[in-house]
């Protein structure tokens, strides 16, 4: 539930809506954290993906904990800035389900991310999110070595996923 955040200075404000926001993605309450934006808008940088309105982000939150069902966050650190909370977060979740066309390895990934929380006013308008994308592959992955065939046959398949991930028209028809 949102707090009544009136009584705060703007930057006050800001705060507390992020760390509402992200304590309620950890809760997989998601209908309260889109009431934290208008117009609901995520970016993320390192795959070049854009969820923009409700539909999209219900859709990204789906599918992120379909993948990752005990995702969660952990906030390390909170910047200001004129326009923006730029929070410093820890990321954490276990392989579990199709990461699109990546099959589920069962493996667990922890990776430092930052979010860039923009606001108009006190009005959240996005959230911008940059990670190091090869730091969670390498962990799904997992070790692979040559000498054991299922860890080859795991490789396989996630590089085949990836494949279909970048050339989708190169999907077979399903």
């Amino acid at each position: 539930m949102m707090t009544d955040l009136s009584h705060l200075s703007q930057r006050e404000r800001r705060e507390q809506l992020v760390r509402e926001h992200m304590a309620d993605e950890n809760l997989l309450a998601f209908e309260r954290v889109l009431a934290t934006f208008p117009h609901p808008h995520y970016e993320l940088v390192p795959t070049a993906t854009v969820h923009d309105g409700i539909d999209a982000v219900k859709k990204y939150y789906a599918e992120s904990r379909r993948a990752f069902p005990d995702q969660r966050n952990e906030i390390l650190s909170l910047r200001h800035a004129d326009d923006a909370v730029i929070v410093e977060f820890m990321l954490r979740g276990t392989h579990l389900g199709p990461l699109g066309a990546i099959p589920p390895t069962g493996n667990a990934f922890e990776c430092r991310m930052t979010a860039f929380f923009i606001f108009t006013g006190s009005t959240l308008v996005c959230e911008r999110v940059y990670f190091d994308s090869m730091t969670i592959l390498r962990q799904l992955l997992g070790q692979v070595r040559l000498s054991s065939p299922a860890s080859l046959l795991r490789a396989v398949r996630v590089l085949i996923g990836l494949r279909r991930a970048q050339h989708p028209a190169s999907q077979p028809p399903q």
